[in-house]
């Protein structure tokens, strides 16, 4: 999306029927992507950011597969939208989701743990 709009936006299945190419567009969403990626392996490297990088990202795609959603609701495109949609739009949303979901549980449960240190002083 990024480097070459145009190839991509010929060679992705459905997206022509979305609309006219619009190279500045497509650029702007490649750049929202850009930084999901960013995102997303930052939290990866920094747990202490991983919540809200995350949470953010997840918000972002959510938002995104809702609104193809909304598309096929209100007659835009057809049900076969969302089946051709799902591995790129649905499937990455739900992933994040998930992924944002286990690391505020795992941030929650992580100020109750103890520590391996603290365990065996407390043996002893």
């Amino acid at each position: 999306m990024l480097i070459s709009p145009a190839n991509w936006y010929f060679a992705v299945p459905g997206v022509t029927t979305t609309g006219p190419f619009n190279q500045h567009f497509l650029r702007d969403i490649g750049l929202v992507f850009l930084l999901i990626g960013i995102a997303m392996l930052t939290g990866a490297a920094r747990s202490a950011a991983r919540v809200t990088l995350w949470s953010l990202a997840a918000l972002w795609l959510g938002g995104h597969a809702l609104f193809h959603f909304w598309e096929v609701a209100v007659g835009i495109c057809g049900t076969g939208a969302l089946v051709q949609d799902f591995p790129a739009v649905t499937l990455p949303a739900i992933l994040t989701a998930a992924l944002a979901l286990w690391a505020w549980r795992d941030a929650a449960g992580g100020s109750h743990r103890s520590h391996p240190v603290e365990d065996s002083r407390a043996a002893q």
